[in-house]
């Protein structure tokens, strides 16, 4: 399944709704099998992966929307953690030259780095060095601490296309070589546009991941290339803290970001940066 959020274009209210991505260009609205659920995030919490999935195959024949009726929002908001992995790809190790990691290395973002698969990107005035990486992202469906990693798949809602904006500048040269204030500004996590269930991903490192600016191929690589595994990250960060229904990981990015190239090269605005997940889709957002 496809779960999304949307809101309709005509509703003043501006109520989130949750969804169902239908592949003949319809959108099914559960606000009726969910009438006590505000947000996806709620919903998981209430019913847990399998209650939701049990809702939603109840209600397929639904309330049917058109896309061009509705607001596609990021299908996750207002998540308690944004986890973040760097240096997880082993072709992007090589274009940095940094040893491959013995250990997933973490940073965070906040949630309100969140915005939508088609918003635009703020392109904040302290930076000068802005840089696309396109991801694949978990999102926790189950509770849970100390997770073994053979069991890491049950805790996992499905997945999603993140793009980890960042700028350069104060990754690398500002605040003290701590990567949060370049990893985390407004609007630096477009998610989106919906999230697959993993059940339909048998197996997520077998899937390509690519990077267009202004439709030029940036980023072209797969995730059979990452360091640490989507299970083996799950179970490392359980280990410091307990994830939640809707807790976000995004797990890294493959080579051919702009810092890396030569010469470097930066978004500017007006840029349009698309990424995409095999099986998920694209997410598409200009920088503004």
């Amino acid at each position: 399944m496809r779960f999304i959020q949307f809101r309709l274009l005509n509703d003043l209210t501006k109520v989130t709704r949750v969804g169902l991505q239908k592949t003949n260009g319809k959108i099914v609205d559960l606000s009726k099998a969910l009438p006590s659920s505000r947000s996806l995030i709620d919903a998981l919490t209430k019913l847990g992966s399998k209650g939701l999935v049990d809702r939603a195959t109840q209600n397929l024949t639904g309330d049917e929307r058109d896309y061009d009726q509705c607001e596609i929002m990021a299908p996750i908001t207002s998540p308690s953690k944004v986890a973040c992995v760097g240096l997880n790809y082993r072709d992007h190790c090589e274009e940095t030259g940094k040893p491959v990691p013995a250990e997933p290395i973490f940073f965070s973002k906040f949630p309100s780095c969140i915005v939508g698969p088609f918003d635009g990107i703020p392109y904040p005035e302290v930076t000068k060095e802005l840089d696309w990486e396109a991801e694949l992202a978990v999102i926790i469906g189950k509770q849970g601490k100390n997770i073994d990693p053979t069991e890491a798949k049950a805790h996992i809602f499905g997945f999603t296309v993140a793009h980890d904006v960042t700028a350069r500048d104060w990754q690398f040269n500002k605040n003290g070589g701590q990567w949060l204030l370049g990893k985390a500004m407004d609007g630096f996590c477009p998610l989106g546009p919906c999230i697959v269930t993993a059940d339909e991903i048998p197996d997520p490192h077998k899937l390509a991941i690519s990077c267009r600016v202004n439709g030029e191929l940036k980023q072209n690589s797969s995730t059979s290339q990452l360091v640490h595994g989507v299970y083996d990250c799950v179970a490392w960060l359980s280990k410091f803290c307990t994830l939640l229904p809707g807790d976000i990981i995004l797990t890294g990015t493959p080579p051919g970001v702009g810092a890396f190239a030569k010469p470097p090269l930066f978004l500017k605005k007006g840029d349009v940066v698309e990424c995409e997940v095999e099986k998920i889709g694209i997410i598409r957002n200009q920088i503004m």
